[in-house]
């Protein structure tokens, strides 16, 4: 039997350990307005101010510090970038289980946004061993895995939290970071060659913004990695309290709420893999506009539900046109990328993603201060992603999209 090609032992490795990696961020998140409780922070105005920032602020440094990691990434290598947001976050959130005060741990956190970034690293990977034609696969099956990570990990730290308190959540986040960094650095390889005239440390570490001065097709893409990643904050702070709305039984509501986050999420994981494989035979530009258009579609109908159940399989049809997005995005950002600019260009993705899950919470407040009806989130989500297929049928050029042979 011929051996697995090495692009798949390191695609198989890299899955594996942004799946533990993604659980174990998304472990210690959830608890953390309990673990200010611990700290002593019981008003609940202070516990509100230090739970946006605890969220604002890292967003906010992955943003910046993204592009910096990503031109770094073009000058030493992409495994490189890899271990050192998966061990820098080993070490931040194992420090971030030590603090005695709120103020301790808002500092790691931010620390933790200019360290870690293990999604645009184990993106840029695995885009770079992975064959042209497997691309749209390769990055489809990585989706896949952080959709996954995304909805065990919550589940994993609320049994942590119940049997061994809230501080044990960051222990077992930085383990799960650390077994991650050890699978990628025994079985992960990198096809990195050095360029011929090597940066500066000093250069490496300024981000590169020419890629972007050369193509439009790279703004319309990132507009599309905005358009995913806000459609997926802009509504989700208020579906509990839409389903609240439509039922008058408050265990019931936090049932419907949990099932309908939980199918969102294994339906987004789905796709990720399913359009991640049909995207190179269907074309990718053609398979990001249908995604686009098709989650727009079924979220306009979600705005007028009256009955959670409907409204659970109206989010199942969304969730799985979002999940389909994001690979066939990162495989046209691929195509795009110059050689040698890999690193920068999706450094410049991950700070566009970072950016717009920040800005989507504020896009939601504002739309639903505005509408007086938690239902009209769904129809800024809808109008949102709309505007960013159609700009993707405009603006991409069709004679430079990859055909199958």
């Amino acid at each position: 039997m011929p051996s697995r090609p090495a692009w798949k032992k390191t695609l198989y490795a890299v899955w594996v350990a942004e799946f533990l990696a993604i659980s174990g961020f998304a472990t210690s998140t959830p608890i953390l307005p309990f673990f200010l409780q611990d700290l002593g922070v019981h008003d609940a105005a202070r516990i509100s101010l230090f739970t946006g920032l605890l969220a604002a602020l890292p967003a906010l440094m992955l943003a910046i510090f993204a592009p910096i990691w990503g031109s770094l990434a073009d000058n030493v290598g992409r495994k490189p970038m890899l271990l050192r947001a998966m061990l820098g976050g080993a070490v931040i959130l194992c420090l971030q289980g030590l603090v005695t005060d709120p103020w301790q741990l808002l500092a790691l956190r931010t620390l933790q946004g200019c360290f870690t970034g293990t999604v645009a690293a184990a993106t840029v990977l695995v885009a770079s061993v992975s064959p042209r034609e497997e691309t749209g696969y390769s990055l489809g099956l990585l989706q896949m895995a952080i959709f996954l990570g995304s909805s065990f990990g919550p589940m994993f730290g609320g049994y942590v939290s119940s049997f061994f308190g809230h501080r044990v959540n960051f222990f077992a986040t930085s383990g799960l970071l650390l077994v991650a960094a050890l699978i990628v650095w025994r079985l992960a390889d990198d096809d990195f060659q050095p360029p011929a005239v090597k940066k500066s440390v000093f250069r490496s570490l300024l981000p590169d913004f020419s890629p972007l001065a050369k193509s439009r097709s790279l703004w319309a893409l990132f507009a599309v990695v905005v358009a995913t990643q806000i459609s997926g904050s802009i509504a989700s702070p208020f579906i509990p309290l839409f389903i609240q709305s439509l039922s008058s039984d408050a265990e019931a509501a936090s049932s419907w709420t949990g099932l309908i986050l939980g199918c969102g999420a294994m339906a987004s994981a789905g796709a990720a893999l399913v359009m991640g494989k049909l995207s190179w035979k269907i074309g990718y530009r053609r398979s990001l506009v249908i995604c686009m258009l098709g989650s727009a579609i079924f979220c306009i109908p979600q705005a007028f539900v009256r009955s959670p159940g409907l409204l659970l399989a109206l989010r199942v049809a969304s969730s799985f046109f979002i999940g389909g997005n994001m690979p066939a995005a990162n495989a046209l950002i691929a195509e795009r990328a110059e050689k040698g600019k890999q690193g920068s260009i999706y450094g410049l993705s991950s700070s566009f993603s970072s950016g717009a899950n920040a800005l989507g919470p504020v896009v939601g407040t504002a739309i639903v201060t505005v509408a007086s009806n938690y239902g009209s989130v769904f129809l800024g989500t809808a109008a949102i992603l709309a505007a960013a297929g159609l700009s993707t049928a405009i603006v991409l050029e069709k004679r430079q999209e990859s055909r199958p042979a």
